[in-house]
């Protein structure tokens, strides 16, 4: 943040020293001190916006008032965006946050001046601007209950026979009212791909039938299962036959996504070993897939926190345990443990957590949890974190009774609009699921750095795409602080994604009067003399431009370039002199008379002079304005002024500067030149 002062305040040391001393006493004594007059804090400071700012300005109340209903969402959408749009102005908007005390320099006074830079998109889909300002909504444990019809014979997911888009629509409804058309909500949802099975704590009898091997197992056997998955994680999973239950582990390359609750496998010589007090099957076993079926879970065991320390007396290798128990998590980096009340010693410990897994979880809440309790860790040499696999939790709520029912499920999240009178599932956006942000390492199942990590995420989800193809992704952003959420648009050109939100960086200057911000449209342009210079190149090339379509082709109807006052080139020109190639004004009149003799015949240096000049700065220039700047106009109660400064060649270097006042829209009056001053 750069500030210059533009006012100095000079005050005498002897008031500073004594300021402690009743003013109006020394009044007198200082000469020329008007014991009226207030200390002015006017200054002329560059500050660029944070993305703080842009949130705070969205959320300014004069700004929301001035949106209306009809802007709402285009302003909530610049806070999370952090960038302005067509609809969302900053020329319109940034006035009102300049006085909020939310602005750093909220106290300045009249006179200051505000050379803001700040990032503003062109037009973008109308979906990017509805995803940023779109609301969210978890399905509860109520919803589920709803879903299933029973408080009691529930799972907290959907199925393919009760699916989420036959019942999201309704809560949505009931959860929006006000909506309108275009509205737009993420909605967080579980998913299973199997239906429960109510009404027996005993496991359903397979269509196949299971062994009775696990149960005897220890360590140096090498065992033959024929049992069913129950429990998976990111090292393996719960292997259950009619005995028992043990985990299958993998010390690398495991892919948990391969397998699922309810597969039916033979396992051939399971080598079973143990690793902190629990059996596991180790080793190069051979393992087959032979049916799918729809796993209930028995009973779980119960535990309190005087069970749960007992947990860590155990001193010989067990088998894997299906257990029950109400504890609050705690989550540091990829660490997930588990405080239940009452135990003393005992932390549960989430073992090898999937993507989904983790997504149950919200740091400092309180669950419900079933999973099979698997090994101890110990901690400085002692036992004390109870490591385990979940199959489901519930958050804990007192006046809803908690299903008993478990099932694999896993973490969704979708996108649903509001078509005016339903709500739909909407396919426009491609919105992260925590599968990709856990994929993407993210543990806090957020983005930070969105630009790096998307065009990877787009290249995997999208392998056959093709050049020119378009997509719009909706994530949740971490930024000055705050999530939020934010769209981007990226374009696939035969090779990569790239972002194309038609983001630019732009500077405008605010001026505060009459104890009001403004906007102050005046716009300074140098135009550096010499070859390559780009801004340079850019304007002298509209102005040859516009005497080729203007002067050559319309009055002489020259219809070759270098025939008349356009040079062969097509980047200089005569009629007044400019030169996209040199970067300049050339003033020479032997090179006009030598480009063009039929336009200046008869005159002299002098006078070839002044018509030259009098050309650039009455039609030329302002042509060339014209096109360059067609969206410049006037402001009620401000001269908006365009001060231009460019160099000149006469046989020597030299620099000008002119001025245009912004009279009509795209239409520009000649004020005055420095080269005027020389006559």
């Amino acid at each position: 943040m750069k500030k210059n002062l533009l006012y100095s305040i000079l005050v005498g040391a002897a008031v500073a020293s004594l300021a402690s001393c009743d003013v109006n006493s020394w009044n007198d004594k200082l000469d020329g001190f008007d014991g009226e007059q207030s200390i002015v804090d006017a200054q002329a400071i560059e500050y660029t916006l944070t993305d703080a700012d842009y949130a705070n300005l969205a959320a300014n109340s004069d700004n929301i008032a001035k949106a209306g209903d009809a802007l709402a969402k285009a302003l909530k959408a610049v806070g999370t965006q952090h960038y302005f749009t067509n609809e969302i102005s900053a020329k319109e908007y940034v006035p009102n946050f300049l006085s909020d005390p939310d602005f750093a320099y909220f106290t300045l006074d009249n006179g200051s001046s505000i050379k803001l830079t700040f990032k503003t998109a062109g037009d973008l889909p109308k979906e990017i601007t509805d995803f940023a300002a779109a609301g969210e909504f978890t399905v509860d444990e109520a919803a589920y209950q709803a879903v299933w019809g029973d408080e009691e014979k529930y799972v907290e997911a959907f199925t393919p026979e009760n699916p989420a888009s036959k019942f999201i629509p309704g809560f949505l409804a009931e959860d929006f009212p006000e909506a309108k058309a275009g509205d737009m909500v993420v909605v967080n949802y579980k998913e299973a791909e199997q239906e429960p099975v109510f009404g027996s704590d005993e496991p359903e009898e397979p269509a196949v039938e299971l062994s009775s091997t696990i149960g005897t197992a220890d360590v140096g056997d090498n065992i033959n299962v024929t049992g069913v998955i129950t429990a998976i994680c990111n090292r393996g999973y719960v292997l259950t036959d009619n005995s028992g239950s043990i985990l299958v582990y993998y010390a690398s390359g495991f892919e948990a996504s391969a397998w699922q609750v309810g597969n039916v496998i033979t396992l051939t010589d399971g080598a079973v070993s143990a690793y902190n007090l629990g059996l596991q099957i180790t080793g190069n076993s051979s393992e087959e897939v032979i049916a799918n079926i729809s796993y209930t879970y028995p009973a779980a065991t119960a535990l309190d926190g005087a069970a749960f320390d007992a947990l860590l007396n155990q001193s010989e290798n067990a088998l894997a345990k299906l257990v029950t128990f109400k504890a609050k998590v705690t989550i540091s980096g990829n660490y997930y443990n588990f405080y239940v009340d009452g135990a003393e010693t005992a932390v549960g410990s989430l073992y090898q957590g999937t993507a989904d897994q983790k997504a149950m979880f919200v740091d400092g809440n309180t669950y419900s949890i079933t999973g099979y309790f698997l090994s101890i860790s110990k901690s400085g040499g002692a036992p004390k974190f109870v490591n385990f696999v979940p199959v489901t939790t519930v958050a804990a709520a007192p006046a809803v009774k908690s299903s008993e029912y478990t099932i694999a499920c896993k973490n969704v999240t979708a996108l649903y609009a509001f078509d005016g009178s339903k709500w739909k599932a909407s396919s426009s956006i491609a919105v992260l699921q925590s599968s990709d942000y856990e994929a993407m390492g993210q543990k806090y199942y957020n983005l930070t750095e969105p630009d790096f990590y998307l065009p990877i995420y787009l290249k995997g989800a999208y392998p056959y795409a093709k050049a020119d193809d378009v997509k719009l992704v909706g994530y949740k952003l971490y930024s000055g602080g705050t999530t939020s959420l934010a769209c981007d648009k990226y374009v696939f050109d035969g090779s990569a994604w790239n972002k194309d939100n038609g983001v630019v960086v732009e500077t405008a200057q605010f001026v505060k009067t009459g104890g009001k911000w403004m906007y102050d449209p005046n716009v300074t342009i140098t135009l550096p003399a010499g070859k390559g210079q780009e801004l340079s190149t850019l304007y002298f090339q509209a102005c040859t431009d516009w005497v080729w379509e203007n002067i050559d082709k319309a009055k002489l109807g020259v219809s070759d370039k270098g025939k008349g006052y356009v040079t062969s080139y097509g980047n200089n020109e005569y009629y007044c002199g400019t030169s996209a190639y040199q970067g300049n004004v050339d003033l020479r009149p032997a090179k006009a008379k030598e480009q063009y003799p039929a336009g200046y015949e008869g005159m002299t240096d002098d006078q070839i002079l002044d018509l030259m000049k009098t050309r650039f700065a009455t039609e030329v220039m302002p042509g060339a304005l014209a096109a360059i700047h067609p969206e410049a106009a006037p402001i009620e109660g401000l001269d908006v002024i365009y001060t231009i400064t460019f160099g000149t060649y006469t046989g020597s270097n030299g620099t000008e500067t002119i001025r245009y006042k912004v009279v009509a829209p795209g239409k520009f009056e000649f004020i005055d030149c420095t080269w005027d001053a020389e006559k």
